[in-house]
């Protein structure tokens, strides 16, 4: 009886949080009932998370500029350019992979520095300076690829960055070796950093859950991630894509939750002037924000390039919408300094899951958008009514 008026207590205080999950849920069970199981096959759960890459880096990001109460729209394009100067670099000028990817990386920090110097020293709007970028990326895209229209890669090493998986090493009972091992240390990284947060908050006398409920958690959390690797090893295991999004996440977590520059992200979006006033220089932390946002921006465009083996003109295309979407069906608010890293990749998978369900099963281009813009707007919504009633 206690345990389940802890499970409802739980639920209730983190809603927010713990509805996404059950969204996903919910929403894999449609869709594998409605494909008789294609939706979960080893083949489409590989397609899934790598479409589900570029976008989840950008979300990353995504979610902590909004945590501070901003925005920033021209991601896409800026993503669209710097691959088409990652293109360029690598068939032109003969540039080496190792060379080109850290290069165009600096590249993303120098243009988002420049928003977040537009938004913090001059005080433009977010909206206004990033609106600003994405028109001007979207015109040196254009600029850039005008000669050829799409700029053909034909290095293996970059194109494996999208397109190629970890090797196996060997293969048990047709599984690959390397993805086991690798699902395997996620699980076991998990279960310590859980473990190790439930012992911190015990040292100072904060409020934990019962032993029980967090045994379930555990085991729970860990039989999903079994049964993903389990899937994924049976076709060509983990691709690297999803290697570079599991890196952004495990980094991006630990900086937004075990580090001074973390809380003083959250604390510059929960309250900007009372963050001044406790001594936080909220232009600086506005400056690594964005900075850090036209990394992964770079990040996404290398990754999005490497997987079409081409920069093309249209690169970039509504990422920004995405990458907001998925920010905000993650849990991020709109009134800034809530938000996870963790919840923004699980938004990415939600809309990139719908998006791959609706194809698998046949329904329009037209009624799709009208689908995503609904999820979108009902997140928007639970986040408005969940604040209210804290409120």
């Amino acid at each position: 009886m206690d345990f389940l008026k802890e499970t409802k207590s739980l639920l209730k205080v983190n809603i927010r949080e713990y509805g996404m999950y059950i969204a996903l849920l919910v929403i894999i069970l449609i869709f594998s009932v409605m494909t008789n199981g294609l939706f979960i096959s080893s083949r489409n759960l590989s397609n899934l998370l790598d479409a589900t890459g570029y976008t989840a880096v950008l979300a990353v990001g995504m979610t902590l500029v909004i945590v501070i109460r901003h925005i920033d729209l021209s991601v896409g394009f800026a993503a669209g350019f710097m691959g088409a100067i990652c293109a360029i670099m690598l068939t032109q000028w003969g540039v080496p992979v190792i060379v080109t990817v850290p290069v165009i990386l600096i590249l993303g920090i120098v243009i988002g520095m420049f928003n977040g110097v537009l938004v913090a020293s001059i005080g433009i709007p977010s909206f206004v300076a990033s609106l600003a970028g994405m028109l001007i990326f979207r015109g040196a895209l254009l600029q850039v690829t005008e000669k050829s229209g799409t700029i053909s890669i034909k290095n293996e090493a970059f194109n494996a960055i999208g397109t190629g998986y970890i090797p196996s090493i060997t293969k048990i009972g047709g599984l690959t070796l390397l993805s086991l091992l690798l699902g395997i240390a996620v699980i076991l990284l998990y279960i310590y950093l859980e473990v190790a947060k439930r012992r911190d908050k015990v040292k100072y006398n904060f409020e934990v859950v019962s032993k029980g409920i967090f045994t379930l958690k555990l085991i729970f959390v860990s039989a999903i991630i079994a049964y993903i690797t389990w899937i994924i090893s049976g076709y060509n295991g983990f691709s690297w894509t999803v290697v570079i999004m599991l890196l952004v996440v495990v980094i991006y977590q630990f900086l937004t939750t075990k580090t001074v520059l973390g809380r003083h992200i959250y604390a510059v979006g929960s309250n900007p002037e009372a963050a001044h006033l406790s001594g936080i220089s909220v232009k600086k932390i506005t400056y690594i924000v964005f900075g850090s946002m036209g990394m992964l921006s770079a990040l996404s465009g290398i990754m999005y390039t490497a997987r079409l083996q081409s920069a093309t003109t249209t690169a970039g295309t509504l990422f920004e919408l995405d990458a907001i979407a998925a920010a905000y069906v993650g849990g991020v608010s709109a009134a800034g300094g809530v938000g996870k890293v963790t919840g923004s990749i699980i938004g990415a998978i939600v809309m990139v899951s719908l998006s791959n369900g609706m194809n698998l099963i046949g329904v329009g281009i037209s009624y799709q958008y009208i689908i995503r813009g609904a999820v979108l707007a009902l997140a928007v919504i639970f986040d408005v009514m969940t604040r209210k009633q804290r409120a």
